[in-house]
């Protein structure tokens, strides 16, 4: 297994962060343990660069000609192995070693052909397309693990996506050099990649799960058959009667959701204390003295399942960690060899990407209410990716809205690595 070239950098300049991240991948494909011949090409940028997106796009295609296909999107902040970019501007590039028949690109204007079998995807999402989560299940319906990953684009200028197949176009997109706002796109895989995706909540549940018995489009009405004001109230240990200090308990507080509990599947709220990647977390937007009733920023349907959780540093720190041990859990053999044994528990001089760890390359979609910030500092939560998974080529960004699976998450954290 070679691992895919990556790259990062930033300056107020574009051309001279791109040729900083070309002399990084150059660099890389000339080592043995990297490819050397990669055709697909992921690109994220920071929206400071966002203006200038067709410039960046046929700047790097015109000097990698042998990366024929390209994809990727804009964000407020963008990730790779071990570092954040926020409010600056700074791009991030990888190159993945995917045989061409095992991937396509597509968007909305060239959408995916019945001729390619897809497994999972990679998908890029602008946040004002109309039905965007009914788009987004009808995606992951098409194929055949059901599977999506990727974000929505985060953006204060221009919203863009990058979209560019074989033959320097994607057929339908006329002009656009592959770049567009709109719709969705990404990268359709075959069942003959591997990857292995985990969603990480940041929130920790602060009340057991009850079944939604009575709502009314986005309040909820009545929980367990009670009236759901009096169950909130009493599950964050707040009173009305204190009107200020129960105003910012609520504030603090939001709602998981999911679909009604199915015999003999785990629950939404974990015996480990975690919420199930099944989760969606939504605001409290009101309360409804009248009804004794909720409203969420959700449409919710008697049957479901919903818990009040709180966000924090501490249970997003500890969800993060918990997902990239199920990955490295995942791919570690029962019994290590000597070369894995080293690979994985290197010193910091001989810390780098190794192909032992089993990972050719990840990408990191998380909330754009996340990142350093959230976590106690700059980079933080790419730091602790970097400590519990290993250095791995890595990128991402940060979304307007997380996707796995067929849902549209917030405040998560949606990891993917492609392993042999």
């Amino acid at each position: 297994m070679r691992m895919f070239p990556y790259a990062h950098a930033t300056h107020p300049q574009w051309q001279m962060a791109a040729a900083l991240v070309l002399a990084q991948l150059r660099a890389q494909m000339a080592l043995a343990d990297y490819a050397a011949n990669p055709t697909l090409a992921l690109l994220y940028v920071t929206d400071h660069y966002a203006a200038h997106a067709k410039d960046i796009l046929e700047h790097l295609s015109g000097e990698l000609p042998l990366v024929t296909d390209w994809s990727g999107t804009v964000g407020v902040g963008i990730a790779s192995n071990n570092v954040e970019y926020f409010d600056e501007p700074a791009m991030a590039v990888m190159l993945m070693d995917v045989p061409s028949d095992q991937y396509r690109v597509f968007s909305g204007v060239a959408p995916l052909g019945l001729g390619f079998e897809a497994h999972t995807a990679l998908v890029h999402a602008d946040g004002s397309t109309i039905e965007l989560a009914e788009l987004v299940r009808e995606m992951a319906g098409r194929t055949s693990a059901g599977y999506l990953f990727g974000g929505l684009t985060s953006s204060r200028g221009d919203s863009v996506q990058f979209a560019i197949a074989a033959d320097g176009n994607l057929r339908g997109h006329g002009s656009a050099s592959g770049v567009f706002s709109g719709g969705l796109s990404g990268v359709a895989f075959s069942e003959e990649v591997a990857l292995v995706s985990r969603v990480t909540q940041g929130c920790s549940p602060v009340s057991k799960a009850r079944t939604v018995t009575d709502a009314d489009h986005n309040v909820v009405v009545t929980l367990d058959g009670e009236p759901a004001l009096d169950v909130m109230l009493r599950d964050l240990k707040i009173s009305l009667d204190q009107p200020q200090e129960a105003l910012e308990v609520v504030r603090a507080t939001l709602v998981a959701l999911a679909e009604p509990a199915q015999d003999m599947a785990p629950g939404m709220v974990r015996n480990t204390g975690n919420l199930g990647s099944e989760v969606t977390v939504r605001h409290i937007i009101g309360l409804d003295p009248g009804r004794r009733g909720i409203a969420v920023a959700e449409v919710v349907e008697p049957g479901a399942q919903l818990a009040f959780c709180k966000r924090n540093r501490e249970a997003a720190r500890a969800d993060l960690v918990r997902i990239c041990a199920e990955i490295r859990e995942e791919l570690e053999p029962q019994e290590l060899g000597l070369e894995l044994a080293v690979a994985l528990q290197p010193d910091e001089a001989q810390a780098a990407p190794h192909p032992a760890r089993r990972i050719a390359g990840a990408v990191y979609v998380s909330c754009s209410g996340r990142g350093g910030p959230h976590f106690g500092s700059a980079s933080a939560e790419m730091q602790i990716v970097r400590r519990a998974l290993g250095d791995v080529p890595l990128v991402g960004f940060f979304a307007a809205g997380e996707i796995a699976a067929d849902h549209v998450y917030g405040y998560t954290g949606v990891l993917t690595v492609f392993t042999e």
